[in-house]
């Protein structure tokens, strides 16, 4: 089992949702964060003043899935997320080690 955590523009939060639900993916917690990497923030004129935004509004989304599942899930976040300009966000892959659903004491692949 894969924990996928993607961290894309806010706009293409329902692309990707609706992408997901193609291929099966039935859970996905979606968090709202603040970030920056190449694209460094921008300036903003407020008032007349100008202001340095450092940290970029971005949606993370964090996915379970089964191992054979993986490719495809990559593969669908990375085409319903690009826009083909800087800042489309970054995909991270990790290892889980246990799964269980609190409801019902499911464990792995029963509980996703």
């Amino acid at each position: 089992m894969k924990l996928v955590v993607a961290i894309i523009k806010p706009f293409k939060l329902d692309d990707v949702r609706e992408a997901l639900a193609e291929v099966g993916v039935q859970g996905v917690t979606v968090t709202e964060v603040k970030g920056f990497g190449r694209q460094k923030g921008h300036t903003e004129l407020y008032r007349g003043a100008e202001y340095v935004i450092d940290f970029l509004p971005k949606i993370k989304l964090e996915v379970a899935v089964a191992d054979d599942q993986l490719e495809r899930v990559l593969e669908v976040i990375q085409n319903a997320a690009r826009t083909g300009k800087i800042g489309d966000g970054k995909i991270f892959v990790s290892t889980l080690e246990q799964v269980i659903r609190i409801r019902t004491g499911e464990l792995d692949h029963d509980a996703l």
